[in-house]
């Protein structure tokens, strides 16, 4: 343990992806904290009917699937079983790649090729779900003077102290997407997201690439940031070391700038129900007429409630981004 100050960009890479670090558990994110794949399987199924989409708009029948940031393969193993019990007429072959970096989990399906990072040149759907979210970034600090500082942490205990002034291209991007003016105002640094984003849709020849994320746009910034921390599903405060997971949320239209090209960001209510994922309840009348359909029926609007929910997982914002033969860097 380090008692050594310095940027939160620097700690938490270390403190999320070293050898130590909190990714590298065995237990992975799955043990600490819960997304819409783990919520339910109707998430995976909704990715699978936007795959099959983006197939149908490439006319083809073969179609690579890229999950970035892709925890221990849990979705792509939920989309490539979602496509199997699909009807028989909607078959797509599906090249499945699993970006993370921590190791391979075991018993994973050996179809899924597992990666460091996105295979440049695939055709079909990239897909990033909570991934920005832990791509770290700097924080700055507005001090008494009006000057926005990075803040230094230490891992050890994770106090803070404020180090040098902002600037370069840090000090430019909150000039354009999270401007400070008062002391005690903080800023999450997103360049590093931008451009992490910008490299994922460059990979991608083409089809669609899409970041599901916490996020807030210009205009409607958190005045003090939203770094936190998580822990065995419990908000903890954020330690640099190696304990926890550090998250915060995305400046998503900002990420969608840097990529460039069209796109689209609207919430995951809306995403979802795009791709026919809904929280209506069945008619009562199905009860009398079919009571195990609509028990099923009932189970699955639930789980389909919670993925959409205000103030929940529905809040998440969705980037959208369609690539064109060409189009990529």
């Amino acid at each position: 343990m380090t008692y050594e100050w310095r940027g939160w960009r620097e700690a938490a890479e270390t403190a999320l992806y070293g050898q130590r670090g909190f990714y590298r558990g065995a237990e992975g994110p799955a043990g600490h904290f819960r997304t819409s794949v783990h919520a339910s399987p109707l998430f995976a199924a909704a990715v699978a009917e936007l795959l099959t989409g983006t197939a149908g708009r490439l006319g083809t029948d073969t179609v690579d699937l890229v999950d970035v940031g892709a925890g221990r393969g849990e979705l792509l193993t939920g989309v490539l079983a979602a496509l199997r019990d699909r009807p028989v007429g909607r078959d797509v072959t599906v090249r499945a790649y699993a970006v993370e970096l921590a190791p391979r989990p075991p018993g994973l399906d050996p179809d899924i090729e597992w990666c460091s990072a996105p295979p440049r040149g695939t055709r079909g759907l990239l897909f990033a779900n909570e991934w920005l979210d832990n791509v770290p970034t700097d924080i700055a600090e507005v001090d008494e003077d009006g000057v926005a500082r990075y803040v230094l942490v230490r891992a050890a205990d994770g106090a803070e102290r404020l180090g040098d002034p902002v600037d370069g291209a840090d000090a430019r991007w909150l000039d354009r997407w999270w401007p400070l003016s008062r002391p005690g105002e903080r800023a999450e640094i997103g360049r590093p997201r931008d451009e992490a984003w910008a490299r994922a849709v460059a990979s991608l020849e083409e089809g669609e690439a899409v970041a599901v994320d916490y996020a807030h746009v210009r205009g409607a910034r958190p005045p003090f940031g939203t770094l936190t921390g998580f822990r065995a599903g419990r908000e903890v405060r954020p330690v640099p070391d190696g304990s926890c997971d550090l998250t915060s949320h995305v400046a998503l239209d900002a990420c969608a700038s840097a990529a460039g090209g069209a796109a689209e960001l609207l919430d995951q209510r809306a995403a979802l129900r795009e791709l026919g994922v809904s929280g209506d309840r069945p008619p009562l009348s199905r009860a009398s007429a079919d009571p195990a359909g609509y028990v099923r029926a009932l189970a699955s609007a639930g789980e389909a409630a919670e993925l959409t929910a205000r103030g929940g997982l529905g809040d998440f914002g969705w980037l959208r981004h369609r690539v064109t033969s060409g189009s990529a860097a």
